[in-house]
């Protein structure tokens, strides 16, 4: 609660910040558009009839933007779009589409375009007028009289379009964050605010990346400083190696890790943990602590082929761990990009591009960040490889996204239908308008159709398809942090009450077993044996698979949704803290008990098995050659049926007494057996520790 409520406090700032100004300004800018649409009696300032007021103004200025009039923009996607897609019921929202989709095509081609208050003001004018696209929507004057704010659909239709503010993944997530404090409602004053702060964090990333940091070492790579940290004496970043530990410089890259160790006055050579080429790493967080010891959760842990001992990255802080937690979701996510390209073996451009999807994922984080920096994020939510890493189903978004970049099956269905260009400008190409590009990147523009006019795309499917899967299991795992109960002997109590109806199989099949009850024992072997006899054991497993099926459908139907029965258990009397301690105890004597117990079973095999004692050893001998003769020669329903007999039969009234003489004879062999002697070894680190 504390963490919404500060979130709230930030956000509702950035909403104060120049809001009512703008509603005032924007009624007359509005007024004085449609108003000249109706005048000009030229094509490209007449209004569509389709169209709401608003509608009509985003398509203007689109119109503008390309340097056609409205009409022959209207007459193209006429020509170009299927019957179903210019379907009255979605005329007006599928032209505006088509309108914007290309508009933002061509204006993201400019370079620093997040920097023009014009472009951000028209993306979020496309917004609003998505959501009111038709004419029988709200009049002008009511869409401009007060601080307009655009909901999801609208944020995630628009905003993909321009791979800088969002991708298609991760947009849903990004638009709970900007409107944590409004009620599921963005804003302008939030939106300018992000796009800002999305704009500083790209020309920092242009001055790192042609800057003279590491420069020969990523030179041959053409790599793109994505972060530096540890340059400030008051958040130092220290790195851990067996048991020493050093201050230094860390700098993230879109292929690797650098560690400069710092020296007096200079930093040493760097230490490069690659991530781009396949060397198994493994990246997760991790405790440390001075001189080996495992205090705080605050680092990060590499570990490759190529090092003989893992690498701890510490991130110092106060309270918390959010830098630890910031730099293990950007880390991760050039791992996991590199990592995709090379299981779909994706080359040449396709491949800056695909690099080019992360490094635009961790400026959004950086950007978001900024906005809000006192708050904790769940920074995965917001990088699109960490995410399908983690999404019931990402895989098939993964499958899906390697289909879209490798072919651009989209992009070439687009210059074959029209030369129009109703396509979405690629993450490689935008980065390189913003000033960001590899030193080896190819300059070709990509066009890359992540989002189709009036449809959902493959990829907005298979995100759409997890996300639904994502929230039910977000449900179950609801439900089970509510029924985790505290303490071993309510655990204990619960899966007691739990097992209930398997305790009391067993004591009925015991009770069986014991013949208590003669006659119902011979009844139950005279049966048993009959159905093995016949080979309908198998049969038998196929009557309670469908007996169980049948139970759940029944009970599904009867039902009718109603929640399930709570399970009643009586809750053991209260212990105070030494009685806790003294389970605990309890309980891990008695697991040293079995372990140990275990350990003298294997022991004692490996004896037999080396023929150590030598009367205990031929017995084995003999009894494992009848077994293998019999298997070998015996059919298989009469070797199950002469187990059955052995194990149900032996505590019968005719065989009570050979069945203990047998028994005490076995106990006695086991027990003549020696186990196998142990020596234990220390390392050379352990005794050094010591």
């Amino acid at each position: 609660m504390a963490m919404m409520s500060k979130t709230r406090n930030v956000l509702e700032g950035l909403v104060k910040d120049g809001a009512f100004n703008w509603a005032l300004s924007r009624r007359s800018s509005f007024d004085e558009e449609f108003e000249e649409m109706g005048r000009s009696p030229s094509g490209k300032r007449k209004g569509i009839p389709e169209l709401s007021p608003m509608a009509n103004v985003i398509v203007g200025r689109c119109s503008r933007t390309l340097d056609v009039s409205m009409d022959e923009l209207q007459h193209n996607f006429d020509k170009e779009a299927s019957e179903s897609i210019k379907h009255p019921s979605n005329y007006a929202r599928n032209f505006l589409e088509y309108c914007c989709f290309r508009a933002l095509a061509l204006s993201t081609q400019v370079t620093d375009h997040l920097a023009d208050k014009k472009f951000r003001r028209l993306t979020f004018d496309m917004m609003l007028a998505w959501e009111a696209p038709a004419t029988a929507s709200q009049p002008l004057v009511k869409q401009v009289d007060k601080e307009s704010t655009v909901g999801v659909e609208a944020f995630s239709r628009i905003a993909p379009a321009i791979p800088t503010i969002a991708d298609v993944v991760t947009c849903f997530n990004l638009f709970d964050v900007l409107t944590t404090s409004t009620a599921g409602q963005l804003p302008f004053a939030i939106y300018d605010k992000y796009l800002g702060a999305l704009d500083r964090a790209t020309q920092k990333m242009k001055t790192q990346s042609e800057s003279s940091l590491l420069l020969g070492l990523r030179s041959h790579r053409g790599e793109r400083i994505l972060d530096v940290d540890g340059t400030l004496t008051t958040q130092p970043v220290l790195e851990h190696v067996g048991i020493s530990t050093w201050p230094g410089r860390l700098t993230l890259t879109d292929h690797a890790l650098y560690f400069e160790p710092l020296r007096v006055v200079t930093y040493d050579k760097a230490k490069v943990y690659d991530l781009a080429d396949d060397l198994k790493q493994i990246i997760k967080p991790e405790l440390s602590g001075p001189w080996g010891s495992r205090l705080f959760d605050k680092a990060v842990m590499y570990k490759s082929i190529s090092l003989s001992e893992p690498v701890i990255v510490e991130f110092p802080e106060l309270t918390g761990h959010s830098r630890r937690d910031y730099w293990l979701a950007v880390m991760r996510e050039i791992l996991y990009a590199h990592r995709f390209i090379r299981k779909f073996q994706i080359k040449g451009v396709e491949k800056e591009e695909t690099i080019s999807k992360a490094v635009l994922g961790i400026l959004r984080l950086q950007a978001i960040q900024e906005l809000v920096p006192s708050i904790p994020l769940q920074c995965e939510a917001l990088l699109m490889f960490n995410l399908c890493d983690q999404l019931p189903g990402g895989d098939l978004i993964l499958e899906t996204l390697a289909e879209l970049v490798s072919s651009r099956r989209l992009d070439q269905v687009n210059k074959s239908s029209s030369g129009s260009g109703m396509y979405s400008i690629s993450a490689l190409a935008v980065l390189s308008n913003l000033g960001v590009e590899s030193q080896d990147a190819n300059n070709e523009r990509l066009l890359v159709g992540e989002l189709v006019v009036g449809q959902m795309s493959s990829l907005e499917k298979a995100v759409s398809e997890s996300r639904d899967n994502y929230k039910m299991v977000e449900q179950a795992k609801a439900t089970v942090d509510g029924v985790k109960v505290d303490g071993i002997d309510t655990n204990l109590a619960l899966m007691k009450e739990l097992l209930h109806p398997m305790i009391e199989l067993g004591k009925m099949l015991d009770s069986l077993a014991s013949w208590n009850e003669p006659l119902k024992s011979f009844v139950f072997c005279s049966v048993s044996c009959y159905i093995i006899s016949r080979g309908w054991l198998g049969y038998v497993l196929v009557m309670v698979l469908l007996f169980i099926a049948i139970f759940m459908l029944l009970t599904r139907f009867c039902n009718k949704g109603q929640p399930i029965n709570h399970v009643k258990v009586t809750a053991p009397p209260a212990m105070n803290t030494m009685e806790q301690l003294l389970a605990v105890q309890n309980a891990i004597s008695q697991v040293e008990e079995l372990v140990q117990d275990g350990n003298v079973i294997l022991l004692k095999l490996r004896a037999l098995l080396l023929a150590m004692p030598s009367q205990a050893t031929d017995r084995a001998i003999i009894v494992l050659v009848l077994l293998a003769l019999a298997i070998a020669f015996l059919p298989g329903k009469l070797i199950i049926l002469m187990i059955f007999l052995e194990a149900f039969t032996r505590n019968s009234p005719s065989r009570r007494a050979s069945t203990e003489r047998w028994t005490r004879r076995i106990r006695e062999w086991w027990f003549s057996i020696p186990a196998a002697p142990v020596v234990l070894k220390r390392d050379k680190e352990q005794k050094k520790r010591k």
